[in-house]
């Protein structure tokens, strides 16, 4: 019998309506990581104020979110291996939650401090299970766009949280407590959304065993094959997966899991690395104290840091558009370029005193790391390991990335405070030339080929 082609175009649409939303409700966790990492930007310069902050101490203070990304990214696998993606990420909303009000509600720096690492705790697994989630359902030729969702609802947090900043900052010395207490509201609702997820096929397959289950899931991300197909689907997931090792013997395969992996472990730290190294998150977190160097006014600044949100949301979408098109590497090329001249700028305009352009050349700079390493980060890091080893594989690279946010955000109010803007923004061109000889020597191009494939180009398969 043969099933109507008007029925099977019906099925797709359904199915990639529904490959779309499970997408977008696992990246609404980056929507909650982005408004969280900036929207304390408003607020740092009055919480200095207010607790009498000693430079290191304002400096931990703003870091302990960050700090907490680091234990968030270190734990983040072991509940995405052992209890499933799905719970993984309904336990980022609830930690996003509690962080929000507590943060509102904080009566000294301590307080403060411990709230603000219970979100940064959220911050780091969302960004092992969201990412995770979405490579391990989505379809080759979609993965890029679809995991790189995570990456826009990170920005679209950022710049929500820049625009919420600029509107409550007129509520008078309690603004700040509203700032940071606003973000109960998308935690609540993202923790709904999440409810309605199915568990990851690749997760039921290769951890839990359940195959019922995994054709289930991808009968309703695969719209329209077959049952021969979807056996066949789940047979090539089970055939990539490595089994865990046993406890016996743990230590000497761990080594050698180690030696075997050292290509995607190598991939995911420096990409991470050079992220962080960019510059990008001390550029978020104190954007209007960079402006005010410039001479701007603190509520002239605020609006600025709002033209970097509204300059990453644009450019991210023409990283969301080009990722499937042109590739990781590709845009990885075109972002360390553009880093290097728009620092180069910054540097320059520093040093010489035509700190006019300076704003135009962190506009410059936000746009090339949404075009190449802030669409590319979350979609490598989740594609380059096997399946067994993914979510430690994504947490490594997370861990990286966040514990070389953590050292810098910590360190840049003194690097303020002791060394010429210029010679700042002069480091971190140099990162980036860096990056761009290790694009050039060392990443892969991983555009439209299945994980499993990706596993057997890398070398790792068994």
């Amino acid at each position: 019998m043969t099933v109507p082609t008007t029925t099977l175009s019906a099925r797709s649409i359904q199915g990639n309506r529904r490959l779309f939303y499970y997408a977008l409700t696992s990246a609404l966790a980056g929507f909650l990581f982005g408004f969280d990492t900036v929207v304390i930007s408003g607020a740092e310069q009055t919480i200095q104020h207010l607790w009498a902050l000693s430079p290191g101490v304002h400096g931990f203070a703003m870091g302990a979110a960050l700090y907490g990304t680091v234990v968030g990214s270190l734990l983040g696998s072991w509940p995405a291996d052992r209890f499933g993606r799905r719970p993984t990420l309904l336990s980022v909303g609830a930690l996003f939650l509690v962080s929000a009000l507590a943060s509102a509600l904080a009566t000294n720096v301590e307080l403060f401090i411990v709230a603000r690492f219970i979100g940064g705790v959220g911050i780091g697994i969302s960004t092992v299970a969201a990412p995770l989630y979405i490579s391990e359902i989505a379809p080759p030729d979609r993965r890029g766009r679809l995991a790189a969702m995570f990456q826009f609802n990170i920005v679209l947090g950022i710049v929500i949280a820049f625009a919420s900043n600029a509107l409550l900052a007129r509520l008078g010395p309690d603004a700040w407590r509203w700032m940071l207490g606003v973000a109960a509201i998308p935690s609540f609702i993202y923790m709904v959304m999440a409810f309605g997820l199915p568990e990851s096929p690749r997760w039921l397959l290769t951890r839990k065993g359940d195959r019922f289950a995994a054709i289930q899931t991808l009968s309703l991300v695969m719209p329209g094959a077959s049952l021969n197909e979807l056996e066949a689907t789940a047979d090539t997931i089970v055939g990539g997966a490595d089994s865990p090792p046993s406890p016996e013997g743990r230590g000497s395969q761990g080594v050698r899991t180690v030696w075997r992996l050292r290509l995607p472990i190598a991939l995911a730290f420096l990409v991470a690395f050079f992220n962080q190294l960019s510059g990008i998150n001390a550029i978020l977190y104190f954007a209007p104290r960079i402006f005010s160097l410039t001479g701007l006014g603190q509520q002239a600044a605020l609006l600025q840091s709002v033209g970097i949100g509204i300059t990453n949301l644009i450019f991210t979408f023409v990283g969301l558009w080009l990722i499937d098109r042109l590739g990781r590497r590709t845009l990885l090329l075109i972002g360390s370029f553009g880093y290097i001249a728009s620092l180069g700028l910054c540097s320059w305009a520093f040093y010489t005193g035509h700190v006019a352009i300076v704003p135009a050349c962190i506009f410059a700079f936000i746009a090339a790391h949404a075009i190449g390493q802030g669409t590319v980060i979350w979609v490598l890091i989740s594609e380059i390991f096997p399946n067994t080893y993914r979510a430690a594989g994504q947490s490594l690279g997370s861990a990286t990335h966040w514990v070389f946010a953590a050292l810098l955000t910590t360190v840049f109010p003194l690097m303020v405070s002791r060394l010429a803007p210029g010679t700042i923004f002069l480091f971190f061109c140099g990162m980036m030339a860096l990056q761009l000889v290790w694009v050039l020597t060392m990443v892969p191009e991983t555009k439209g080929v299945p994980l499993e494939e990706i596993q057997r180009r890398l070398g790792l398969a068994t």
